[in-house]
Protein backbone atom coordinates (compact mmCIF):
# COMPACT_ATOMS: atom_id res chain seq x y z
CA UNK A 1 0.00 0.00 0.00
CA UNK A 2 1.30 3.44 -0.97
CA UNK A 3 2.01 5.56 2.10
CA UNK A 4 0.56 9.08 2.18
CA UNK A 5 1.21 12.05 4.41
CA UNK A 6 -1.20 12.23 7.34
CA UNK A 7 -3.05 15.49 8.01
CA UNK A 8 -0.86 16.03 11.08
CA UNK A 9 2.33 15.62 9.04
CA UNK A 10 0.98 17.89 6.29
CA UNK A 11 0.47 20.62 8.88
CA UNK A 12 3.97 20.10 10.31
CA UNK A 13 5.60 20.16 6.87
CA UNK A 14 3.52 23.22 5.92
CA UNK A 15 4.52 25.12 9.07
CA UNK A 16 8.13 24.09 8.50
CA UNK A 17 8.02 25.52 4.97
CA UNK A 18 6.31 28.69 6.23
CA UNK A 19 9.00 28.99 8.89
CA UNK A 20 11.76 28.72 6.30
CA UNK A 21 10.06 31.28 4.05
CA UNK A 22 9.14 33.90 6.63
CA UNK A 23 12.28 35.75 7.60
CA UNK A 24 13.78 39.23 7.46
CA UNK A 25 12.30 40.56 4.23
CA UNK A 26 8.87 39.17 5.03
CA UNK A 27 8.74 41.45 8.08
CA UNK A 28 10.37 44.65 6.88
CA UNK A 29 9.13 45.00 3.29
CA UNK A 30 5.31 44.81 3.78
CA UNK A 31 5.25 47.49 6.52
CA UNK A 32 7.55 49.71 4.47
CA UNK A 33 5.34 49.24 1.40
CA UNK A 34 2.34 50.19 3.54
CA UNK A 35 3.94 53.55 4.29
CA UNK A 36 4.92 54.09 0.66
CA UNK A 37 1.53 53.12 -0.80
CA UNK A 38 -0.64 55.16 1.58
CA UNK A 39 -4.24 55.23 0.34
CA UNK A 40 -3.21 53.05 -2.63
CA UNK A 41 -2.60 50.19 -0.21
CA UNK A 42 -4.96 47.62 -1.74
CA UNK A 43 -3.65 47.50 -5.34
CA UNK A 44 -0.12 47.53 -3.86
CA UNK A 45 -1.00 44.58 -1.62
CA UNK A 46 -2.41 42.65 -4.57
CA UNK A 47 0.79 43.19 -6.55
CA UNK A 48 2.92 42.23 -3.56
CA UNK A 49 0.92 39.05 -2.96
CA UNK A 50 1.41 37.95 -6.57
CA UNK A 51 5.19 37.85 -6.11
CA UNK A 52 5.12 37.33 -2.34
CA UNK A 53 2.83 34.29 -2.22
CA UNK A 54 1.63 33.49 -5.76
CA UNK A 55 5.06 32.89 -7.23
CA UNK A 56 6.37 30.91 -4.21
CA UNK A 57 3.32 28.65 -4.47
CA UNK A 58 3.96 28.18 -8.18
CA UNK A 59 7.62 27.44 -7.39
CA UNK A 60 6.73 24.74 -4.89
CA UNK A 61 4.08 23.43 -7.30
CA UNK A 62 6.62 23.31 -10.16
CA UNK A 63 8.95 21.16 -8.05
CA UNK A 64 6.08 18.92 -6.99
CA UNK A 65 4.10 18.58 -10.22
CA UNK A 66 7.19 18.06 -12.39
CA UNK A 67 8.34 15.46 -9.81
CA UNK A 68 11.76 17.08 -9.63
CA UNK A 69 14.10 16.47 -6.72
CA UNK A 70 15.00 20.14 -6.57
CA UNK A 71 15.85 23.21 -8.59
CA UNK A 72 18.82 21.58 -10.34
CA UNK A 73 16.63 18.72 -11.53
CA UNK A 74 14.09 21.22 -12.89
CA UNK A 75 16.68 23.55 -14.48
CA UNK A 76 18.39 20.54 -16.08
CA UNK A 77 15.52 20.47 -18.56
CA UNK A 78 17.00 23.66 -20.07
CA UNK A 79 20.45 22.08 -20.21
CA UNK A 80 22.99 20.75 -17.76
CA UNK A 81 25.42 23.74 -17.98
CA UNK A 82 22.53 26.17 -17.43
CA UNK A 83 21.32 24.07 -14.50
CA UNK A 84 24.71 24.42 -12.78
CA UNK A 85 24.84 28.18 -13.50
CA UNK A 86 21.29 28.89 -12.34
CA UNK A 87 21.33 26.61 -9.29
CA UNK A 88 24.68 27.88 -7.99
CA UNK A 89 23.67 31.54 -8.53
CA UNK A 90 20.29 30.98 -6.89
CA UNK A 91 21.74 29.37 -3.77
CA UNK A 92 24.48 31.98 -3.45
CA UNK A 93 21.87 34.76 -3.58
CA UNK A 94 19.46 33.30 -1.04
CA UNK A 95 22.40 31.86 0.88
CA UNK A 96 25.66 33.40 2.06
CA UNK A 97 25.83 36.44 -0.25
CA UNK A 98 22.50 38.22 0.30
CA UNK A 99 19.56 36.59 2.12
CA UNK A 100 21.54 34.97 4.93
CA UNK A 101 23.58 38.08 5.88
CA UNK A 102 20.37 40.14 5.82
CA UNK A 103 18.85 37.90 8.50
CA UNK A 104 21.46 38.68 11.15
CA UNK A 105 21.66 42.36 10.17
CA UNK A 106 17.88 42.76 10.41
CA UNK A 107 17.78 40.91 13.73
CA UNK A 108 20.47 43.19 15.10
CA UNK A 109 19.12 46.48 13.76
CA UNK A 110 15.58 45.90 15.01
CA UNK A 111 16.07 43.66 18.03
CA UNK A 112 19.47 44.47 19.54
CA UNK A 113 20.64 47.91 18.42
CA UNK A 114 18.13 49.84 20.61
CA UNK A 115 19.93 48.45 23.67
CA UNK A 116 23.46 49.22 22.43
CA UNK A 117 25.22 52.50 23.34
CA UNK A 118 26.18 54.66 20.36
CA UNK A 119 29.72 54.03 19.22
CA UNK A 120 29.60 50.33 20.08
CA UNK A 121 27.20 49.12 17.37
CA UNK A 122 29.95 47.85 15.06
CA UNK A 123 31.55 45.70 17.74
CA UNK A 124 28.25 44.35 19.06
CA UNK A 125 27.02 43.55 15.54
CA UNK A 126 30.20 41.51 14.94
CA UNK A 127 29.67 39.58 18.20
CA UNK A 128 25.95 39.10 17.50
CA UNK A 129 26.71 37.80 13.98
CA UNK A 130 29.05 35.14 15.40
CA UNK A 131 26.48 34.01 17.99
CA UNK A 132 23.59 34.07 15.47
CA UNK A 133 25.30 31.92 12.84
CA UNK A 134 26.86 29.56 15.38
CA UNK A 135 23.36 28.88 16.68
CA UNK A 136 21.98 28.44 13.15
CA UNK A 137 24.85 26.07 12.28
CA UNK A 138 24.18 24.01 15.42
CA UNK A 139 20.57 23.40 14.32
CA UNK A 140 21.67 22.58 10.74
CA UNK A 141 24.06 19.76 11.67
CA UNK A 142 21.23 17.21 11.47
CA UNK A 143 18.96 17.99 8.50
CA UNK A 144 16.64 15.13 9.47
CA UNK A 145 15.62 17.18 12.53
CA UNK A 146 14.71 20.35 10.64
CA UNK A 147 10.94 19.68 10.66
CA UNK A 148 11.03 19.31 14.45
CA UNK A 149 13.19 22.40 15.01
CA UNK A 150 11.31 24.74 12.67
CA UNK A 151 7.85 23.22 12.16
CA UNK A 152 7.14 22.14 15.74
CA UNK A 153 8.98 24.67 17.91
CA UNK A 154 10.39 27.88 16.39
CA UNK A 155 7.51 28.67 14.00
CA UNK A 156 4.64 28.24 16.52
CA UNK A 157 6.55 30.37 19.04
CA UNK A 158 7.15 33.07 16.40
CA UNK A 159 3.47 33.04 15.39
CA UNK A 160 2.35 33.56 18.99
CA UNK A 161 4.51 36.70 19.37
CA UNK A 162 3.61 38.06 15.91
CA UNK A 163 -0.13 37.49 16.44
CA UNK A 164 -0.05 39.51 19.67
CA UNK A 165 1.80 42.34 17.89
CA UNK A 166 -0.60 42.47 14.92
CA UNK A 167 -3.81 42.14 16.97
CA UNK A 168 -2.81 44.98 19.29
CA UNK A 169 -2.02 47.19 16.27
CA UNK A 170 -5.36 46.37 14.61
CA UNK A 171 -7.58 46.74 17.68
CA UNK A 172 -5.88 49.98 18.74
CA UNK A 173 -5.11 51.55 15.33
CA UNK A 174 -2.90 54.61 15.14
CA UNK A 175 -5.13 55.96 12.39
CA UNK A 176 -6.90 55.11 9.15
CA UNK A 177 -5.62 54.18 5.69
CA UNK A 178 -6.20 57.51 3.92
CA UNK A 179 -2.64 58.84 3.72
CA UNK A 180 -0.54 60.47 1.01
CA UNK A 181 1.07 58.25 -1.60
CA UNK A 182 4.82 58.26 -2.22
CA UNK A 183 6.18 58.70 -5.75
CA UNK A 184 6.74 55.02 -6.56
CA UNK A 185 3.13 54.08 -5.81
CA UNK A 186 1.22 56.91 -7.47
CA UNK A 187 1.00 55.86 -11.13
CA UNK A 188 0.83 52.05 -10.93
CA UNK A 189 0.68 50.82 -7.32
CA UNK A 190 -0.10 47.23 -8.33
CA UNK A 191 3.04 46.94 -10.45
CA UNK A 192 5.11 48.71 -7.80
CA UNK A 193 3.86 46.21 -5.23
CA UNK A 194 4.68 43.40 -7.66
CA UNK A 195 8.33 44.40 -7.95
CA UNK A 196 8.55 45.17 -4.20
CA UNK A 197 7.75 41.49 -3.69
CA UNK A 198 11.06 40.66 -5.38
CA UNK A 199 12.83 41.75 -2.21
CA UNK A 200 11.33 38.95 -0.13
CA UNK A 201 13.22 36.49 -2.39
CA UNK A 202 10.38 33.99 -1.79
CA UNK A 203 10.03 32.82 -5.39
CA UNK A 204 13.75 31.99 -5.32
CA UNK A 205 13.41 30.41 -1.88
CA UNK A 206 10.54 28.23 -3.14
CA UNK A 207 12.86 26.65 -5.71
CA UNK A 208 15.68 26.37 -3.19
CA UNK A 209 13.57 24.85 -0.41
CA UNK A 210 12.12 22.24 -2.77
CA UNK A 211 14.94 19.78 -2.08
CA UNK A 212 14.51 20.11 1.70
CA UNK A 213 10.72 19.61 1.55
CA UNK A 214 11.10 16.55 -0.69
CA UNK A 215 13.74 15.07 1.65
CA UNK A 216 11.58 15.66 4.74
CA UNK A 217 8.56 13.99 3.09
CA UNK A 218 10.75 11.01 2.19
CA UNK A 219 11.99 10.82 5.79
CA UNK A 220 8.34 10.51 6.85
CA UNK A 221 8.18 7.28 4.84
CA UNK A 222 6.51 8.58 1.66
CA UNK A 223 8.40 7.24 -1.36
CA UNK A 224 5.86 7.27 -4.20
CA UNK A 225 6.65 10.22 -6.55
CA UNK A 226 2.96 11.07 -6.95
CA UNK A 227 2.43 11.25 -3.20
CA UNK A 228 5.63 13.28 -2.73
CA UNK A 229 4.30 15.73 -5.33
CA UNK A 230 0.94 15.98 -3.52
CA UNK A 231 2.65 16.41 -0.16
CA UNK A 232 4.91 19.14 -1.55
CA UNK A 233 1.97 21.02 -3.07
CA UNK A 234 -0.25 20.76 0.04
CA UNK A 235 2.54 22.02 2.31
CA UNK A 236 3.12 24.90 -0.12
CA UNK A 237 -0.57 25.89 -0.07
CA UNK A 238 -0.67 25.97 3.74
CA UNK A 239 2.51 28.02 4.02
CA UNK A 240 1.49 30.67 1.46
CA UNK A 241 -1.97 31.10 3.00
CA UNK A 242 -0.28 31.95 6.29
CA UNK A 243 2.14 34.30 4.54
CA UNK A 244 -0.63 36.04 2.59
CA UNK A 245 -2.62 36.81 5.74
CA UNK A 246 0.44 38.16 7.57
CA UNK A 247 1.66 40.20 4.57
CA UNK A 248 -1.70 41.93 4.26
CA UNK A 249 -1.97 42.69 7.97
CA UNK A 250 1.61 43.96 8.20
CA UNK A 251 1.01 46.27 5.22
CA UNK A 252 -2.09 47.67 6.94
CA UNK A 253 -0.05 48.27 10.10
CA UNK A 254 2.55 50.14 8.02
CA UNK A 255 -0.05 52.41 6.42
CA UNK A 256 -1.79 53.17 9.73
CA UNK A 257 1.57 54.10 11.28
CA UNK A 258 1.63 57.23 9.07
CA UNK A 259 -0.89 58.79 11.45
CA UNK A 260 1.85 58.98 14.10
CA UNK A 261 5.18 58.71 12.28
CA UNK A 262 6.74 60.10 9.07
CA UNK A 263 7.78 57.85 6.19
CA UNK A 264 10.80 55.86 7.38
CA UNK A 265 14.01 54.93 5.56
CA UNK A 266 13.24 51.20 5.79
CA UNK A 267 10.76 48.73 7.28
CA UNK A 268 12.95 47.98 10.27
CA UNK A 269 12.45 51.52 11.54
CA UNK A 270 8.67 51.26 11.03
CA UNK A 271 8.55 48.06 13.10
CA UNK A 272 10.64 49.57 15.88
CA UNK A 273 8.51 52.73 16.05
CA UNK A 274 5.28 50.70 16.08
CA UNK A 275 6.49 48.33 18.81
CA UNK A 276 7.61 51.22 21.03
CA UNK A 277 4.30 53.02 20.49
CA UNK A 278 2.20 50.06 21.65
CA UNK A 279 4.46 48.33 24.17
CA UNK A 280 6.48 51.32 25.44
CA UNK A 281 9.61 50.20 27.31
CA UNK A 282 8.90 46.54 26.57
CA UNK A 283 8.42 47.25 22.85
CA UNK A 284 12.04 46.72 21.91
CA UNK A 285 12.22 43.44 23.84
CA UNK A 286 8.97 42.20 22.32
CA UNK A 287 10.04 43.11 18.79
CA UNK A 288 13.47 41.58 19.39
CA UNK A 289 11.80 38.23 20.16
CA UNK A 290 9.68 38.39 16.99
CA UNK A 291 12.51 39.38 14.67
CA UNK A 292 15.20 37.06 16.03
CA UNK A 293 12.83 34.06 15.96
CA UNK A 294 11.76 34.91 12.38
CA UNK A 295 15.30 35.31 11.15
CA UNK A 296 16.81 32.36 13.02
CA UNK A 297 14.37 29.78 11.67
CA UNK A 298 14.81 31.07 8.13
CA UNK A 299 18.60 30.99 8.51
CA UNK A 300 18.36 27.34 9.60
CA UNK A 301 16.25 26.54 6.53
CA UNK A 302 18.53 28.39 4.12
CA UNK A 303 21.77 26.87 5.42
CA UNK A 304 20.24 23.38 5.41
CA UNK A 305 18.94 23.75 1.84
CA UNK A 306 22.29 25.21 0.74
CA UNK A 307 24.14 22.26 2.28
CA UNK A 308 21.83 19.63 0.78
CA UNK A 309 21.88 21.23 -2.68
CA UNK A 310 25.64 21.69 -2.90
CA UNK A 311 26.41 18.22 -1.51
CA UNK A 312 24.17 16.84 -4.28
CA UNK A 313 25.77 19.03 -6.95
CA UNK A 314 29.29 18.20 -5.78
CA UNK A 315 29.21 14.72 -4.17
CA UNK A 316 32.87 14.95 -3.11
CA UNK A 317 31.95 17.86 -0.81
CA UNK A 318 30.74 16.92 2.66
CA UNK A 319 27.40 18.34 3.83
CA UNK A 320 28.94 19.16 7.21
CA UNK A 321 31.79 21.14 5.62
CA UNK A 322 29.39 23.03 3.32
CA UNK A 323 27.13 24.18 6.16
CA UNK A 324 30.17 25.41 8.08
CA UNK A 325 31.21 27.55 5.06
CA UNK A 326 27.57 28.66 4.55
CA UNK A 327 27.55 29.86 8.17
CA UNK A 328 30.93 31.62 8.18
CA UNK A 329 30.44 33.67 4.97
CA UNK A 330 27.22 35.44 6.05
CA UNK A 331 28.82 35.94 9.48
CA UNK A 332 31.30 38.19 7.64
CA UNK A 333 28.95 39.83 5.13
CA UNK A 334 26.33 40.67 7.80
CA UNK A 335 28.61 43.43 9.06
CA UNK A 336 28.18 45.44 5.83
CA UNK A 337 24.84 46.82 7.09
CA UNK A 338 21.19 46.29 6.14
CA UNK A 339 20.80 49.23 3.74
CA UNK A 340 23.93 48.29 1.79
CA UNK A 341 22.94 44.60 1.60
CA UNK A 342 19.56 45.58 0.15
CA UNK A 343 21.17 47.97 -2.37
CA UNK A 344 23.67 45.33 -3.51
CA UNK A 345 21.01 42.63 -3.75
CA UNK A 346 18.46 44.62 -5.76
CA UNK A 347 20.16 44.52 -9.23
CA UNK A 348 20.96 40.82 -8.83
CA UNK A 349 17.35 40.08 -7.88
CA UNK A 350 16.04 41.96 -10.91
CA UNK A 351 18.31 39.75 -13.04
CA UNK A 352 17.54 36.34 -11.55
CA UNK A 353 13.81 36.76 -10.84
CA UNK A 354 12.74 36.65 -14.54
CA UNK A 355 14.86 33.51 -15.03
CA UNK A 356 13.31 31.91 -11.95
CA UNK A 357 9.77 32.81 -13.00
CA UNK A 358 10.17 31.52 -16.55
CA UNK A 359 11.61 28.25 -15.19
CA UNK A 360 8.67 27.88 -12.80
CA UNK A 361 6.11 28.59 -15.54
CA UNK A 362 7.90 26.24 -17.95
CA UNK A 363 7.74 23.43 -15.40
CA UNK A 364 4.04 23.94 -14.74
CA UNK A 365 2.99 24.37 -18.38
CA UNK A 366 5.11 21.47 -19.61
CA UNK A 367 3.50 19.17 -17.04
CA UNK A 368 -0.03 20.44 -17.79
CA UNK A 369 0.42 20.23 -21.58
CA UNK A 370 2.46 16.99 -21.48
CA UNK A 371 5.41 18.61 -23.27
CA UNK A 372 8.79 16.90 -22.95
CA UNK A 373 10.74 18.81 -25.61
CA UNK A 374 13.63 20.71 -23.99
CA UNK A 375 13.12 23.69 -26.32
CA UNK A 376 9.96 24.56 -24.41
CA UNK A 377 12.27 25.28 -21.46
CA UNK A 378 15.12 26.79 -23.46
CA UNK A 379 13.28 29.41 -25.54
CA UNK A 380 11.99 31.40 -22.52
CA UNK A 381 15.53 31.54 -21.12
CA UNK A 382 16.97 32.70 -24.47
CA UNK A 383 14.28 35.40 -24.86
CA UNK A 384 14.36 36.52 -21.23
CA UNK A 385 18.03 36.63 -20.29
CA UNK A 386 18.86 39.91 -22.14
CA UNK A 387 15.92 41.88 -20.67
CA UNK A 388 16.81 40.37 -17.27
CA UNK A 389 20.40 41.65 -17.58
CA UNK A 390 19.10 45.09 -18.57
CA UNK A 391 16.64 45.16 -15.65
CA UNK A 392 19.56 44.33 -13.37
CA UNK A 393 21.66 47.13 -14.89
CA UNK A 394 18.82 49.60 -14.45
CA UNK A 395 18.93 48.96 -10.70
CA UNK A 396 22.73 48.85 -10.43
CA UNK A 397 24.81 51.53 -8.62
CA UNK A 398 25.24 54.82 -10.49
CA UNK A 399 28.97 54.23 -10.86
CA UNK A 400 28.03 51.54 -13.39
CA UNK A 401 24.92 53.01 -14.99
CA UNK A 402 26.53 56.40 -15.72
CA UNK A 403 28.68 54.93 -18.52
CA UNK A 404 27.54 55.92 -22.04
CA UNK A 405 27.40 52.33 -23.29
CA UNK A 406 25.18 51.29 -20.39
CA UNK A 407 22.95 54.31 -20.96
CA UNK A 408 22.49 53.28 -24.60
CA UNK A 409 21.54 49.75 -23.52
CA UNK A 410 19.06 51.14 -21.00
CA UNK A 411 17.55 53.34 -23.70
CA UNK A 412 16.87 50.22 -25.81
CA UNK A 413 15.40 48.53 -22.74
CA UNK A 414 13.04 51.48 -22.32
CA UNK A 415 11.41 50.62 -25.65
CA UNK A 416 10.02 47.38 -24.19
CA UNK A 417 6.54 47.41 -22.60
CA UNK A 418 6.47 47.62 -18.76
CA UNK A 419 10.17 48.53 -18.66
CA UNK A 420 9.35 51.49 -16.41
CA UNK A 421 8.22 49.02 -13.74
CA UNK A 422 11.19 46.66 -14.03
CA UNK A 423 9.17 44.11 -16.01
CA UNK A 424 10.69 44.42 -19.49
CA UNK A 425 11.10 40.63 -19.61
CA UNK A 426 7.36 39.82 -19.63
CA UNK A 427 6.58 40.38 -23.35
CA UNK A 428 9.68 38.46 -24.58
CA UNK A 429 8.80 35.61 -22.17
CA UNK A 430 5.19 35.42 -23.45
CA UNK A 431 6.42 35.36 -27.07
CA UNK A 432 8.90 32.60 -26.16
CA UNK A 433 6.21 30.43 -24.55
CA UNK A 434 3.91 30.81 -27.57
CA UNK A 435 6.71 29.97 -30.02
CA UNK A 436 7.85 27.09 -27.82
CA UNK A 437 4.35 25.64 -27.71
CA UNK A 438 3.91 25.92 -31.51
CA UNK A 439 7.36 24.44 -32.17
CA UNK A 440 6.83 21.49 -29.83
CA UNK A 441 3.37 20.73 -31.24
CA UNK A 442 4.66 20.77 -34.82
CA UNK A 443 7.62 18.59 -33.87
CA UNK A 444 5.28 16.08 -32.22
CA UNK A 445 2.98 16.09 -35.29
CA UNK A 446 5.92 15.40 -37.64
CA UNK A 447 7.12 12.55 -35.40
CA UNK A 448 3.64 11.03 -35.37
CA UNK A 449 3.43 11.19 -39.19
CA UNK A 450 6.86 9.53 -39.55
CA UNK A 451 5.90 6.74 -37.15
Amino acid sequence: MTKKLTLKNKIFVGTMLFGMFFGAGNLIFPVYMGQQAGRNIWPAVIGFLITGIGLPLLGVAAIGISRSDGVFDLAKKVGRPYAYFFTILLYLIIGPFFALPRLATTSFQIGIEPFVPKGQQTLVLAIFSVVFYLLAWWFCRKPSKIMMYIGKFLTPLFLIFLTIFVLVALFKPMGGLDHSVQTGYQAAPLLSGFTEGYNTMDALAALAFGITVVNVIRQLGVTDPAQIAKGTLSSGILSVILMGIIYTLMTVVGTMSLAKFPVAANGGIVLAETANYYFHNLGSLFLAAIVILACLKTAIGLITSFGEAFSDLFPSWSYQVIVVVASILPMIFANVGLTKIISYATPVLFFIYPLAMTLIISGLLASALHITNTWFYRLPVIFTIIPAILDGLKNAPKVLTDHNFVQQLLHLRGLLPLATYGLSWILPAVIAFVLGFIFCRRTNSKNEIKS
